[in-house]
């Protein structure tokens, strides 16, 4: 079979496990981003996997973080995770790839993501190592924020970079997750927030959920000085000679520990 059948058969799949059509321009972000430039191994098994370090998400949890995010044409999109930047591709589609920004604390993720953009004519979508509990103020305010990354609450200053009349969505929880997108709710007090299930909303004060989009499993968000595999923070000036020799210790420095409080 050739790749534009698998990726029908995939859609087909999807739609069935997720027991409802997808948007159409989900549908059509799904048809034409080659998911093969991004996944070595079966890229159209509706399975999460290891890519050179950097998960690689379900198509299934793609298609529904696609769906909360409900961007539209023109939307300046801010993807914190990049990933293997399969879900920048399929925002791309969508909105066009001068309006993605992408962002990941992991250098190696930055490379592949970029790498795997280029090689499947998504060059135009910038990716840029940057913390993302920081997001990207550069090119704020943003109308749709994704968070490929567990948190229970988005960083400030993401929703500080949200247009006034923008969505996160993001895998609200720490163990057990649930995609959620939340929006700003201004002139609603929080005692007046519920969830779609009649309980307290957990949105962040100015926010309320607007949709629950299904269970997720991702990782945690790291923040600076924090990398996958790695045992201890390391400065900024150890980041750097870490990166000249070229290589990723599973287990961080081989060196003993320094304990930075008593050095201050």
């Amino acid at each position: 079979m050739d790749e534009a059948a698998l990726r029908a058969d995939m859609i087909e799949g999807l739609e069935h496990q997720l027991g409802e059509p997808l948007g159409a321009s989900v549908l059509s972000a799904l048809q034409t981003v080659p998911r093969e430039a991004f996944v070595d191994d079966a890229p159209y098994a509706n399975d999460a996997s290891e890519e050179a370090g950097t998960r690689a998400l379900a198509p299934a949890t793609v298609a529904r973080m696609l769906a909360a995010v409900d961007a539209e044409e023109g939307d300046d999109v801010l993807v914190v995770g990049a990933g293997i930047g399969y879900t920048s591709a399929a925002l791309a589609e969508i909105v066009g790839a001068r309006h993605v920004h992408a962002i990941d604390i992991d250098r190696r993720a930055v490379h592949l993501a970029r790498s795997n953009l280029a090689d499947a004519g998504y060059d135009a979508v910038l990716v840029d190592r940057r913390d993302g509990a920081g997001g990207l103020p550069e090119y704020a305010p943003y109308d749709r924020v994704l968070v490929e990354a567990a948190v229970v609450t988005p960083p400030r200053a993401l929703r500080d970079q949200l247009d006034e009349a923008g969505r996160i969505v993001y895998p609200r929880g720490a163990g057990d997750q649930t995609i959620v997108a939340i929006e700003p709710a201004d002139g609603v007090e929080p005692t007046d927030r519920v969830d779609r299930a009649g309980n307290d909303d957990p949105a962040p004060d100015g926010f309320r959920t607007v949709e629950e989009a299904g269970p997720a499993r991702l990782r945690p968000m790291l923040v600076d000085g924090e990398q996958a595999g790695v045992e201890r923070n390391r400065t900024r000036r150890e980041d750097a000679e870490f990166a000249e020799q070229g290589y990723f210790a599973r287990t961080g420095w081989e060196q003993e520990w320094i304990d930075w409080d008593e050095r201050l």
